[in-house]
């Protein structure tokens, strides 16, 4: 799924192109992309784009009569930026968004189309999108500390809860901890001060330096490869391979759909965290310590 970076950079990109452009028609490809029914889609067309913002995950075409266009990508959904006479990717887009400068499309990559357009009207059609998570690159330590312990949850869980902490998913919560040094599996009100401190500080240099690493790579162009999974990230996706630290072959803990990364060495204290399917499996054989199972 798209996080902070990846949505600050398309939110930017987006602006470029629409800010003060009129959205002449929004175009449905698969109908059920559209999760709102008032007011209609319709009335989009012909509106002019105010500004794009970032709504946590989410990016918002704010138009002219109040209203919002919504975009939540969820996991798989992308967006393309077309030239007038380019034609959208067959099969896997959803929507695309005309305008008198090119087209958006709005694509989602496998079968469970779970990416949603919504158009809603006024600050409480839009409100309905605003989670509450602090934003991270905008909050002082004590804010920080306050909203973390605000309720006693894992690291991983805290992070990625969008009630807490604003455009934080699994794969930059993943990145945060392993620059802060600490456990996924850490509980919130057991943090020391210094420890808060420390990961206070990882997350918002986490986020700033991919922000601008990602920027970069756009180098002005509309961002293509957005994707959870890049070879520089210190652990996220990268199973097996060696921690950039300290060498020690990066760790997962596999849940749902999902799995956490983490360096047994840096983060745990050499403990291997138990995989829930694996070690239930494994039993008595399970591993303690990357010791062990190397």
């Amino acid at each position: 799924m798209p996080e902070l970076p990846d949505v600050v950079v398309y939110c930017e990109a987006l602006a470029e192109r629409v800010s003060g452009h009129v959205l002449e028609r929004v175009q449905l490809l698969n109908p059920f992309v559209l999760r709102t029914a008032v007011p209609p889609i319709d009335a989009a067309n012909g509106q002019r784009v105010e500004r794009v913002e970032r709504s946590g995950k989410r990016i918002v075409l704010v138009l002219s009569k109040d209203l919002y266009l919504v975009i939540h990508l969820m996991i798989a959904g992308r967006l393309r930026w077309l030239a007038p006479d380019a034609r959208p990717p067959a099969r896997i887009s959803l929507a695309v968004l005309h305008f008198d400068s090119g087209r958006l499309v709005l694509t989602e990559a496998g079968s469970k189309r779970r990416a949603a357009l919504h158009l809603v009207e006024g600050d409480l059609g839009v409100a309905q999108f605003r989670m509450g998570g602090l934003e991270i690159l905008d909050a002082d330590l004590a804010q920080f500390a306050a909203r973390l312990t605000l309720e006693n949850h894992t690291l991983k869980r805290a992070l990625t809860d969008p009630r807490l902490f604003s455009g934080v998913g699994n794969a930059y919560s993943d990145e945060i901890l392993h620059r802060a040094r600490l456990s996924p599996i850490a509980h919130t009100r057991k943090l020391s001060s210094e420890a808060i401190a420390r990961l206070h500080t990882a997350a918002q240099d986490v986020l700033l330096e991919w922000t601008a690493r990602l920027r970069e790579q756009a180098a002005g162009a509309f961002p293509e490869k957005v994707t959870a999974f890049r070879p520089e990230m210190a652990v996220h996706g990268r199973y097996g391979k060696p921690c950039p630290v300290c060498g020690t072959p990066v760790q997962r803990i596999v849940y749902a759909e999902n799995e956490c990364n983490y360096c047994a060495r840096c983060q745990t204290g050499g403990a291997l965290l138990a995989d829930r399917s694996l070690s239930r499996l494994l039993h008595k054989s399970w591993p303690r310590s990357i010791d062990e199972l190397g």
